[in-house]
């Protein structure tokens, strides 16, 4: 077997292997558990507080309300959301994506990011696990607005949510919204109206429900994600262990599908840690503790929090300053490929409007840059087809002995200037550039339900026709057979089996993915016919 031979069966394997390394799910690591929490204050109202007294266990008194309420519903409405939040917990039970929907029928339902049951906890839920005073998180608070319409334009508006205990304490939940974000502020208040030290430490939740026995996407993730320390880190749901503490210095954290994102932002990620949990009921619970203040008598303490509930738009994501950009699936190592030939694909779509045209555009562009090297890629394949009658003479005259053959046919290269591995380096130069786009395809929301022309609606899913994985494996074929033949006839086969397996492994990949790799065989067919019917 020759140079050649091995080198293609090498890179078929490194493909799969390659396929295997970054797209195959791995059990995502175990942060490592989270050191001791430091104590801090963080008052609203008093100018000096005293330091915050050692971790002890404090009598808890079960706190009554002054005055128990039905439940009461108070929609939010954006350009870009509506939201439902509840008098029960001063909670959320609903945010729909008013720009985006399950799927390409137009009528079809809005994305909601909030998904529990009736008799489950909601989003958003404030406890206080810590404290001296027991304050429930069903009990009904009073809020000052009925509703809040940000549609026409008008600033910021606040909805302030209010629990109240005689002689004990009050506690505000201050949702600031805006009519041009999917960000929102949250301020967790608590006056202290005893006669002696307060002391609080909340716990920010936001629970989701996931069915069993829904289909999952096999190349996205489902289930909680944080950013601690600058650094990913994804969780099964199944796999979660309940009661495990990770941190501190929590920069993020909340639940996340394969293209939207429930975050929540502590002010204070130094002094903040992450827990999980997953009950009997299938709910997750992603929960940010906050540190534990000491409030002294008639002060207040606040606690403050950013939330982002939206789609993961690698643009949005960045500008909140945090790392939410990094919930992108681009991959460590490919992110610095991907995020340019993204950023590439939609700029030219600015011009264009059709993100299949851009990534036909981009596949020229990447031809184009990539011409020399190319022709001279395929002119040392010309030369190789030239003396592959001498090649053939060799293995026949040295068939007994592998190191006379060896020695023989390397001088025969060596006479005629050809580079035996020189035919294979268009297939090497693609296989970086194919992942990085593989991955900005696949991830990137930009893509999702983008169409392109005919039965290709939606650029991100794969052909439901299988039409372009099929001419794709046409093209490649004929490459094969514009390529001069293998002496040996056992590497002649492999080399045909190279369509048939990319064939196969394309069916289920993007669209879009499919379209680049297709006009890149299209351009590369061109190129070689075009250096094959040059004189040399």
């Amino acid at each position: 077997m020759d140079k050649r031979g091995f080198l293609a069966i090498v890179l078929s394997l490194l493909v799969i292997f390659l396929w295997q390394a970054f797209f195959v799910k791995q059990p995502p690591p175990k942060p490592s558990e989270s050191a001791k929490q430091e104590t801090g204050v963080d008052k609203k109202e008093s100018a000096t507080a005293p330091p915050a007294a050692p971790k002890q266990v404090h009598t808890r008194t079960i706190l009554t309300q002054r005055e128990v309420t039905t439940e009461k519903e108070i929609p939010v409405e954006t350009p870009l959301y509506t939201a439902i939040f509840s008098t029960k917990g001063g909670t959320l039970k609903s945010f729909k994506l008013k720009g985006y929907r399950k799927n390409l029928n137009k009528d079809s339902e809005l994305i909601e990011i909030v998904h529990v049951g009736d008799d489950m906890l909601k989003p958003l839920t404030v406890t206080f696990p810590e404290s001296n005073i027991d304050i429930r998180p069903g009990n009904i608070y009073t809020v000052n607005s009925a509703s809040i319409d940000l549609t026409q334009g008008q600033d910021s508006r606040q909805m302030i949510f209010t629990q109240s205990y005689a002689h004990a304490a009050k506690i505000e939940k201050i949702f600031t919204f805006y009519p041009d974000k999917y960000s929102i502020d949250l301020e967790v208040r608590i006056h202290n109206l005893l006669k002696e030290a307060l002391f609080q430490n909340p716990l920010l939740s936001w629970h989701q429900y996931v069915d069993p026995k829904a289909e999952t996407d096999e190349y996205g993730h489902e289930g909680p994600i944080s950013y601690i320390a600058k650094s990913i880190d994804l969780y099964e749901v199944k796999k979660l262990d309940s009661g495990k503490s990770f941190g501190p210095d929590v920069i993020w954290a909340g639940f996340e599908t394969k293209y939207f994102i429930a975050s929540m932002i502590p002010q204070n990620p130094t002094l903040t840690t992450l827990s999980l949990n997953l009950d009997s009921r299938n709910m997750v619970s992603v929960s940010l503790k906050g540190p534990q203040n000491l409030i002294p008598a008639g002060q207040t303490g606040s606690f403050n929090y950013s939330l982002y509930l939206g789609p993961k738009d690698h643009d949005i994501l960045n500008a909140q300053g945090v790392g939410l950009e990094n919930a992108i699936d681009f991959g460590s190592w490919l992110k610095w490929l991907a995020l340019p030939l993204l950023i590439t694909v939609k700029f030219i779509n600015n011009y264009v409007h059709n993100y299949g045209i851009a990534i036909i555009i981009l596949t020229i562009l990447i031809k184009v840059i990539f011409w020399p090297l190319g022709n001279k890629s395929y002119k040392s394949m010309k030369e190789m087809q030239k003396i592959q009658p001498k090649i053939t003479e060799l293995r026949e005259k040295y068939k007994n002995d592998k190191t006379k053959l060896s020695q023989e046919t390397m001088a025969l290269y060596k006479t005629h200037k050809v580079n035996p591995l020189g035919g294979c380096l268009p297939m090497v130069i693609q296989i970086p550039v194919f992942f990085g786009l593989y991955k900005a395809l696949m991830y990137s929301i930009e893509l999702r339900h983008a169409p392109f022309y005919w039965w290709i609606q939606d650029l991100s899913a794969k052909d439901p026709y299988y039409i372009t994985p099929i001419i794709m494996g046409g093209t490649m074929l004929i490459q094969q057979k514009m390529s001069p033949p293998m002496g040996d006839p056992l590497q002649q086969k492999i080399m045909l089996l190279m369509p048939v397996f990319f064939t196969f492994l394309f069916l289920n990949f993007p669209s879009g993915l499919v379209i680049y790799w297709l006009f890149q065989n299209i351009l590369s067919i061109g190129q070689q016919y075009y250096i094959n019917k040059r004189p040399y």
